[in-house]
């Protein structure tokens, strides 16, 4: 008989080749189309800035494919790239085997009819004292709408992994606010792992995974894994409306899924009633979850509507965990629906117990194509093992800093329409599990990888 991890490595290889080829889940409606139709512009040096640079890149004007020719590290020198130009796309998916990584740094995103695909932002303490300010995201929104965030990893979030944010009172209604602050923003097939805790951030502890921040509109997440975060997975801050579906949260501290109006934020103006809708969502503890900790905690002020269906959530032997709970003692009402608070018409929904097994194959960027510490996160999750760690020093040696690729990018292999090759192959695919082997676990299973 085989082993149970060749069973399920068989699996996962055909899944993985599944939904590359597209014939598994035709996704939720388009928010943008980003810079389709618009000029092709190369990036070829991993240099942070410069001719040829990503940065270069995503500052130049009007609809553009941002593609890759090189392969490897950009290293931001503790700076957060800020991206305001609208009519994008990035496409890491066309980078040379290893893809793209960006270190010491994270991305702002302050434009609109952006996308954002297979691209790894690896964010980091990078040695800096407890409290000394450095605090970036690994990837945020601010104030910016129409957005599709999609196989993306991102990891050692100073501040968060990712999040959408922006001013909470642009204008005088509820209405304008909405407008003012980031709107439209679907998240899906992303990894946001490995919040640090106690690291530089001024606040002190701050492992956070996602911040959807006050009247921000739209929000979708749809098969992202979130992993090793203290809490905020997701946070949704006073008014949001927020979709969750078919996600995974995997070892979170303190909390995981909440919701908090905050008086102190919010005096004097109205409050905002904020919607959430959860179906088909996981929720396991793990090493540092506290015990009894429900899916949904209820904070604050503010009343949250709320419809859930299908959640799954157990602790780390598997015992059932509550569904809700709270971590004030305030007026703050759940408001139970029946009935979705969004619209799920075109977005395909897998039962609760099929989740996880789709998620670790086929979540993260280039899941074709694996990155070491992407490999050890999701095998660890599939082990029920990993910890909330303070220092990127404390899972390994640190920064990845693999050897530069480069390959040419040949318009004509690609659809430009939907950035995917024409063969059905992408750059640096792999074939079976892709695993990190010690040299004694590959002589022992007879592999040279």
């Amino acid at each position: 008989m085989r082993h149970w991890w060749v069973k399920l490595a068989v699996f996962l290889a055909a899944l993985q080749a599944l939904v590359l080829s597209g014939a598994v889940w035709a996704g939720p409606p388009e928010p943008t189309q980003g810079g389709a139709g618009g000029r092709i512009i190369r990036v070829t040096t991993l240099a942070k800035d410069g001719p040829g640079s990503f940065k270069e890149a995503v500052e130049a004007k009007g609809p553009r494919i941002v593609v890759f020719e090189v392969g490897g590290v950009i290293d931001l020198e503790r700076n957060s790239l800020t991206i305001a130009e609208p009519y994008l796309t990035i496409a890491g998916q066309t980078a040379p085997s290893p893809g793209v990584t960006i270190i010491r740094g994270g991305i702002d995103l302050k434009a609109y009819d952006v996308i954002i695909s297979h691209v790894r932002v690896m964010t980091g303490r990078d040695g800096q004292a407890l409290f000394s300010g450095w605090e970036a995201d690994a990837f945020s929104t601010v104030a910016a709408y129409n957005v599709i965030i999609e196989h993306n990893s991102f990891l050692w979030g100073i501040d968060e992994n990712m999040s959408a944010s922006g001013p909470r009172f642009t204008g005088k209604t509820v209405e304008e606010w909405r407008k003012g602050t980031s709107h439209n923003i679907l998240f899906r097939n992303n990894l946001a792992a490995e919040g640090l805790a106690n690291a530089s951030h001024p606040k002190g502890e701050h492992s956070k995974g996602s911040l959807i921040h006050d009247n921000a509109t739209g929000i979708v997440f749809y098969r992202n894994v979130w992993a090793h975060n203290v809490e905020r997975s997701p946070l949704l801050k006073g008014g949001v409306q927020a979709l969750m579906v078919n996600n995974l949260i995997y070892n979170p501290g303190h909390r995981a899924v909440h919701y908090n109006l905050m008086a102190l934020e919010w005096a004097g103006q109205p409050y905002a009633t904020g919607e959430l809708t959860a179906v088909g969502n996981v929720m396991r503890g793990g090493n540092d979850t506290d015990p009894g900790l429900p899916f949904l905690m209820l904070g604050g002020d503010g009343d949250l509507k709320f419809h859930g269906r299908d959640n799954r959530m157990v602790d780390r032997h598997g015992n059932p965990l509550p569904e809700f709970g709270r971590y004030g003692e305030t007026r703050a009402r759940l408001i139970r629906s029946t009935k979705p608070l969004a619209d799920l018409s075109g977005l395909p929904v897998l039962p609760s117990g099929e989740v996880e097994t789709s998620l670790l194959a086929t979540a993260g960027a280039r899941p074709w194509d694996r990155a070491p510490d992407d490999i050890r996160v999701l095998f660890f999750v599939a082990e029920g093992r990993g910890d909330i760690i303070d220092d990127e020093k404390e899972v390994g040696p640190g920064y990845p800093r693999p050897p530069e690729t480069r390959a040419p990018f040949i318009e004509a292999d690609w659809d430009l329409a939907t950035m995917q090759p024409k063969s059905g192959r992408y750059p640096g695919q792999k074939g079976g599990a892709q695993e990190v082997l010690s040299p004694r676990d590959r002589s022992s299973r007879g592999t040279t990888r």
